[in-house]
């Protein structure tokens, strides 16, 4: 060390987060040794908190904006100069950290993993993904130094957004399983979703000494396995409106097609092992109950006619069946 580099470590010093990294969201002041010299200024900018550490425990955390004195033990050249046999490095050791007290905002958020829950109304399981934004700032700073980032000189934005963010699905999934919504219904019930998921990440963010200041559910999306068991009960809720509109009931309706289809599968039948003959019953008893359905007394020709269309539509009986059947009710009506 040069004459004029170890006198100039001896002389009071201004102390200040200068050029404020928007990515950090704690910098220790650089200082060799930690010797922090007594009247030295600390500069407490807005969006800024300082905590100061001295021999070990911490021993102020500012607040407020403004100029302060540092008031130490080390003091200059004493200090240094009688420290031949420790180097020339004194004990009095004062880390300084600063913090940002100001927001983090609109930051990107995606679940890396599936959400899962029972949909209450159609008691299938429902898998999805989810996005958004949110926004965040230290909540109890001494909490968050002393227990999340301990004795470490900077830690990042990313590496807390990363930290609360591994707290999201949980906290979706227990929402979503509370609040009894279906899948059909979660698109229109986002800001609701939102403001709850929100109030529930901030009990898991306080024992981080973190809170969430906003968050945004932007859109969901479900897996490939949920999207068919959707298009299943769509199909099925389909069928049904058409059944009925039709004067059938859909287990009704789902027989004929399976009476329909046994009847027509004769390969299939002979490839499961099954006589001719049962082919041939499945058949008669296909027929049987087509007939049942076109003579049918006990409703109107109007209900009659549209029963009639819907079995041409799902292909129990022929065109021929169809014209033949519907002049013969128009000529009664």
């Amino acid at each position: 060390m040069g004459l004029g580099n170890f006198f100039r470590k001896q002389l009071s010093q201004v102390i200040e987060w200068n050029n404020q990294n928007a990515a950090l969201l704690v910098y220790k002041f650089p200082s060799a040794n930690d010797e922090i010299k007594n009247s030295s200024k600390l500069i407490v900018a807005p969006g800024q908190g300082v905590i100061l550490v001295y021999e070990g425990k911490i021993a102020d955390h500012i607040t407020e904006n403004g100029i302060y004195d540092i008031e130490s033990d080390n003091h200059p050249f004493i200090t240094t100069l009688l420290k031949l046999r420790t180097n020339f490095e004194s004990e009095h050791k004062l880390k300084i950290y600063f913090y940002r007290t100001s927001e983090n905002v609109n930051l990107g958020w995606g679940t890396s993993q599936a959400i899962k829950y029972m949909d209450p109304v159609y008691k299938i399981p429902v898998e999805l993904g989810a996005n958004g934004s949110f926004s965040f700032k230290a909540g109890n700073p001494l909490f968050l130094f002393e227990n999340i980032i301990g004795s470490r000189d900077s830690y990042t934005v990313e590496e807390a957004k990363q930290l609360l963010q591994s707290r999201f699905p949980q906290a979706i999934s227990s929402i979503l399983a509370k609040s009894l919504i279906s899948y059909q219904e979660i698109d229109s019930q986002l800001p609701n979703l939102a403001v709850n998921i929100k109030e529930s990440l901030n009990t898991e963010a306080e024992n981080l000494g973190l809170v969430l200041t906003d968050f945004k559910v932007n859109g969901t999306i479900f897996d490939e396995g949920t999207k068919a068991r959707i298009e299943k009960i769509a199909d099925i809720t389909t069928d049904t409106f058409a059944a009925k509109e039709g004067g059938l009931t859909y287990v009704e309706l789902e027989k004929l097609k399976a009476l329909r289809d046994a009847a027509r599968n004769e390969g299939g039948l002979a490839g499961a092992g099954l006589q001719l003959g049962v082919g041939m019953e499945l058949g008669k008893t296909f027929n049987d109950a087509k007939e049942e359905q076109l003579n049918s007394t006990d409703t109107d020709v109007v209900t009659k006619l549209k029963q009639l269309k819907l079995l041409l539509t799902e292909g129990i009986i022929t065109q021929e069946e169809f014209d033949s059947k519907k002049k013969e009710w128009l000529d009664k009506f």
